[in-house]
């Protein structure tokens, strides 16, 4: 198991994820068709070139999943209860194809679950970059995670 207890979170921890991820024009034709989103802005090369962007941007759902994607194996793997909710998501960049990402999470908060004795509550702040050092996703991210087996 790699993600930790409850009780191995502190507000200030921050883990620089090992994976990193070079997007691709196949990933996001995948997430875009998949999740049934007719986006010409996704998909078509001639109407994107006449956009600001000249070239199609990828699915900003692609690039939120990737970067929680990359988090679960540092942060909950094995160790999460549930997701309580994602909040404050922003895309301040723009994602092509050709990108590659890397992510990171910080430790906002840790509390004591009111109902379960044996949980505890993390929040997180999960950010992606692209190479060029831009900030392309941000949220904050909650999650009840169990604590260390007695």
């Amino acid at each position: 198991m790699a993600g930790r207890y409850f009780d191995e979170w502190q507000v200030g921890d921050r883990v620089q994820h090992a994976i990193t991820r070079t997007v691709t024009e196949t990933d996001n034709v995948l997430i875009t068709t998949l999740t049934h989103n007719p986006q010409p802005l996704h998909l078509d090369h001639e109407a994107a070139a006449k956009t600001e962007f000249g070239k199609p941007l990828v699915n900003s759902c692609f690039t939120f999943s990737l970067m929680v994607g990359v988090s679960v194996h540092d942060t909950t793997l094995g160790t999460l209860i549930a997701n309580l909710g994602y909040d404050k998501l922003v895309f301040p960049n723009p994602v092509f194809a050709g990108d590659t990402l890397r992510s990171e999470s910080e430790c906002l908060e840790v509390r004591e679950s009111k109902s379960r004795p044996n949980a505890g509550i993390v929040t997180w702040a999960h950010r992606s970059f692209n190479q060029r050092d831009q900030l392309v996703c941000e949220c904050t991210r909650t999650a009840l995670l169990q604590k260390r087996p007695q």
